[in-house]
């Protein structure tokens, strides 16, 4: 690999962070691989792979060892040292990605537990903190053999900070356990697709300064032809107890805006939400058919930044309407996993551009996600001017909740708020989905609670978008109740002429997708409805015409699509799936083998997408393009 470094990307940064990275760059030319039991080769420095974030940061997604350790004895050969060899790799590095079904898929499934190590050189003595920006399940995180931190949880950001020396080449070491997904479940951490783990997503460094910039919050509420836009950031101090004056700027080509932030006093080792606001007429406005994004930019100056590409724009409900910059909206798209066959859901940036472009195939201008998505794929939905539907907290399969008891319930509010303070910028989430496919009035295990209390807390901290819940199809609600009290926007998962009426004929799925619909909508007269979640399982294995086949397929959607568009305030449909996925090994259609016991499908995997595991796209790719095209013309985009 060239050493070479981008003279753009390095215009942007400050000295210490072109520093930073030709120390990691020197590293790795300094230690080629000998012999597979070297001690190991450093990770090539890089730009980060998300744009958004402090300044100052590279990248350490090169070359790493990675180990299995099958019989957990890692721990007591000193791995936490580094002392073991194993395969080269570039993280984000998902072992066994391609063994997803029959037996090798249920041993891969079962999960182990894996090491990851590299080195590091950093170009001055300080403190650095290491960023994951996921690790499946459970992570311990050591630097020349001492533990210094450890986390639990998947497409989870955590930081492990620790004191780096110049001169030094440091071991960092992960080690990964993602043993047991059933104990995962009873702990309230269940999945809906397969057990992929290991570092799944990209790993950062940085030197951390005398102050710190994180989590900033934008909200745009229009105002006439201008924009009120306000921009909060938690202001940390790592010095002596002093006042410091944060510097902001947002840009769009030639325009440029100031952000006027007030000196703060701050304590030592304190945080403190410092505020901005600014009027801009004429705003170039974020939107599906124009996604305008603006360069945003703090900085305590010669200390500490933070960058982020924003959308000014205005999402809301009005009744049963979905407003995006005061003008009615529908949702059109398909419902995405971050699975990539080979490298499971340690994606990098091709892959993400390639989900990005399957979207674009279908005329999609939204998607929905039940985990929170990697922030380069976020990325690249804002550019691509795709709405979110994004999931955040526990994702129980339908009707269930296993978040049961005081710490588990902490738990999965914690996860919501952590999605929230990583993901509040991006332009292209327009709600915050709290739950998959609850039932009725809700699970009594402690569900009712934790909806109630997080979609109140997420519409306090976070008014600029609405709260939704997906409700589960075949057990609906039958009249409001306490969980729906603070939300806006209402997801309805339907499987009518898949896992039910499977058989009917054509008018008949019409008449109950009507009828059920208006039952949904007298139980929420000024709530926005969107269906979230319907279609059908496809392969060649099957006559084309029948259930499981590829016509089958295409029909039921066009069925389905046709329907929708006839439905007055109705706020959109989003399609199951937009590609196939691995899920449990174990799984085999779900209930509609029951009502067509001779289908043929691919245990493991979930065959609903429009495009395959390979990437091909299935016939109803063409169905459903048609379809979008129709409705993004007759709504003028």
């Amino acid at each position: 690999m060239s050493n070479r470094l981008s003279g753009a990307w390095i215009g942007g940064l400050s000295a210490l962070a072109v520093a930073l990275v030709a120390a990691v760059v020197a590293v790795s030319a300094a230690a080629p691989d000998a012999t597979p039991g070297s001690v190991v080769l450093a990770p090539h420095g890089a730009p980060p792979l998300i744009y958004a974030g402090p300044g100052d940061r590279a990248q350490l997604n090169g070359l790493w060892r990675f180990k299995r350790d099958l019989s957990d004895t890692g721990l007591d050969k000193g791995y936490a040292n580094g002392s073991f060899s194993g395969d080269l790799v570039r993280v984000p590095y998902v072992p066994g990605a391609t063994r997803i079904s029959g037996r090798r898929g249920i041993l891969t499934f079962r999960g182990t537990i894996g090491w990851y190590r590299t080195k590091i050189e950093v170009p001055s003595d300080g403190v650095y903190a290491i960023r994951f920006e996921s690790v499946n399940h459970k992570a311990r995180v050591y630097v020349d053999g001492n533990l210094i931190r450890t986390h639990t949880g998947e497409y989870l950001p955590f930081e492990a900070q620790t004191f780096l020396k110049a001169g030094e080449r440091h071991t960092l070491v992960v080690r990964a356990d993602w043993r047991g997904p059933t104990a995962m479940k009873r702990d309230g951490w269940h999945r809906l697709w397969f057990n992929f783990g290991g570092i799944n997503r990209s790993v950062t460094i940085r030197r951390v300064a005398a102050s710190e910039l994180l989590y900033p919050v934008l909200r745009t509420k229009l105002d006439g032809n201008a924009a009120q836009v306000s921009v909060n950031v938690h202001l940390r101090n790592r010095s002596d107890p002093r006042a410091i004056t944060v510097k902001g700027t947002l840009s769009n080509g030639d325009r440029h805006v100031d952000l006027a932030f007030a000196p703060e006093p701050v304590a030592k080792n304190g945080t403190e939400v410092v505020q901005a606001t600014a009027r801009i007429d004429d705003p170039a406005l974020w939107s599906p058919t124009s996604p305008t994004l603006w360069d945003l930019e703090l900085e305590v100056p010669g200390e500490s930044s933070y960058r982020a590409r924003v959308g000014l724009r205005e999402v809301r409900v009005d009744g049963p309407r979905l407003l995006l910059n005061g003008k009615p909206i529908r949702l059109r798209g398909a419902s995405i996993h971050e699975d990539v066959f080979g490298k499971g859901d340690g994606l990098g940036p091709a892959d993400e551009d390639r989900l990005v472009s399957e979207l674009k195939a279908i005329d999609a201008n939204a998607t929905r996600t039940q985990h929170p998505l990697d922030e380069g794929l976020l990325e690249r939905l804002d550019a691509a001017g795709i709405m979110v539907w994004q999931g955040v907290g526990p994702t129980d399969a339908p009707g269930n909740w296993t978040s049961v008891g005081a710490r588990r319930l902490e738990t999965a509010k914690e996860r919501v708020r952590t999605t929230f303070r990583q993901d509040q910028l991006h332009p292209s989430i327009i709600t915050w989905n709290l739950a998959n496919e609850v039932a009725g009035k809700g699970h009594p295990g402690g569900e009712v609670p934790y909806l109630v209390s997080m979609a109140a807390e997420l519409k306090r901290v976070d008014p600029s978008r609405p709260v939704a819940l997906d409700i589960w199809g075949a057990h609906p609600p039958h009249e409001e109740s306490q969980i729906y009290q603070n939300i806006d926007m209402i997801g309805w998962t339907n499987y009518i002429g898949w896992y039910e009426s499977t058989h009917a004929s054509a008018a008949s799925l019409r008449r109950q997708i009507r009828s059920r619909l208006a039952k949904i909508r007298h139980v929420f007269p000024e709530k926005v409805i969107v269906v979230t979640e319907f279609g059908a399982e496809a392969n060649g294995r099957n006559v084309t015409t029948a259930p499981g086949g590829y016509a089958f397929q295409s029909h039921l959607l066009d069925l389905h699509l046709t329907t929708y568009a006839s439905i007055p305030n109705l706020a959109g449909a989003l399609v199951w799936n937009l590609r196939d996925f691995a899920v449990a090994p174990t799984f085999y259609g779900g209930s509609i083998k029951s009502q067509v016991p001779n289908i043929k499908l691919v245990r493991g995997i979930n065959q609903k997408g429009l495009f395959d595991l390979r990437y091909k796209a299935k016939p109803a790719v063409q169905v459903v393009s048609g379809r979008f095209a129709a409705q993004a013309a007759s709504e003028g985009g």
